[in-house]
């Protein structure tokens, strides 16, 4: 799998677009359920489980960050992997995350509210910048500054909450996941029943994603999701992630490609410490698999989930 990380103000525009295709061309526009689960608690594996008394949360250290112009950065938790910024100003904001030469851009809101970016890139020294758009797609640097990150763990980053999965302790996405799981006995088993809750219950909505089809800059609310027990693609990547890493779980969201057709989609790849099997896709031991929620809810049995099938570009 390759992984591009030169961003694009248009990436989520066609992700969403292409959600839709997706759901349409490969698996029918119909709603949530229908696919059978084959796993069962006896043939799950992985580490026993025993979901964490606090859930790892990340926290803008306004404290710790150092700033000028209005916009700040927080590097104070770079060994957890990721930072945070927060700026006010009266033109659109980004903050660009820089390793060796590629990049990773994310909105940031005017308004001084502060957002956690990941640091997905592994070890190594990461360039912060807090970019205010000047004229049409150009960007020029308030702030910028630098952290050589040496993460606890290859998993910490997907571990926390950050921009496109963002949740708390009092999130509804907690305690769902909680509930979902208070009989898994492994991490197998929990993966197993927060994966078949998903795929039962929140259906594609493709108003949705015809109404975010001209826009850019979506980002999921797991806890919307939730409530509605609708949404795209990235809603789903979002949602099981949030509940995955709640629970201890490392959970990455991915974008990218899915052939045959190239389109642009969202999916998770999980981290679990064992292996074990359910319809739709493969727990590979001690290795990131791929689950992909949104072709499952909708049906698509095994015509999907192939990981030869996917192309990574950017990971949250």
């Amino acid at each position: 799998m390759t992984r591009t990380r030169n961003i694009s103000l248009l990436s989520l525009l066609f992700a969403l677009i292409a959600c839709v295709i997706c759901a349409c061309l490969l698996v029918g526009c119909g709603g949530g359920g229908g696919a059978t689960s084959e796993g069962t608690a006896e043939d799950t594996a992985g580490d026993p489980f025993t979901p964490p008394s606090n859930i790892a949360l990340s926290v803008f250290n306004a404290s710790a960050a150092t700033g000028q112009n209005n916009a700040f950065i927080d590097i104070s938790q770079a060994s957890l992997g990721y930072v945070g910024a927060s700026a006010t100003s009266g033109s659109r904001l980004k903050l660009q995350v820089t390793k060796n030469g590629q990049s990773m851009n994310y909105d940031m809101p005017s308004d001084g509210t502060p957002i956690i970016a990941p640091l997905d890139m592994g070890n190594g020294t990461y360039t912060i910048s807090v970019m205010q758009n000047t004229s049409g797609s150009r960007y020029a640097e308030l702030y910028s500054t630098s952290v050589n990150a040496k993460l606890q763990t290859e998993q910490a980053p997907y571990l926390v909450p950050n921009v496109f999965c963002d949740y708390d302790e009092n999130s509804q996405v907690v305690w769902k996941a909680r509930e979902l799981t208070q009989n898994a006995e492994n991490e197998g088993d929990a993966l197993r029943l927060i994966y078949e809750w998903i795929e039962n219950n929140v259906s594609y909505d493709n108003a949705k994603a015809e109404q975010l089809a001209g826009k850019s800059g979506y980002i999921p609310d797991p806890d919307e999701t939730l409530q509605t027990q609708r949404g795209i693609c990235f809603d789903y990547a979002s949602l099981a992630a949030a509940m995955l890493r709640s629970l201890g779980i490392p959970c990455q969201i991915v974008t990218g490609y899915v052939s045959p057709d190239g389109v642009y989609h969202a999916w998770n790849m999980v981290w679990i410490d064992g292996s074990w099997k359910a319809a739709h896709f493969t727990v590979n031991p001690k290795d990131w698999t791929r689950v992909d929620l949104t072709f499952a809810a909708n049906g698509a049995g095994s015509t999907v989930g192939d990981g030869s099938n996917y192309t990574d570009r950017y990971v949250y």
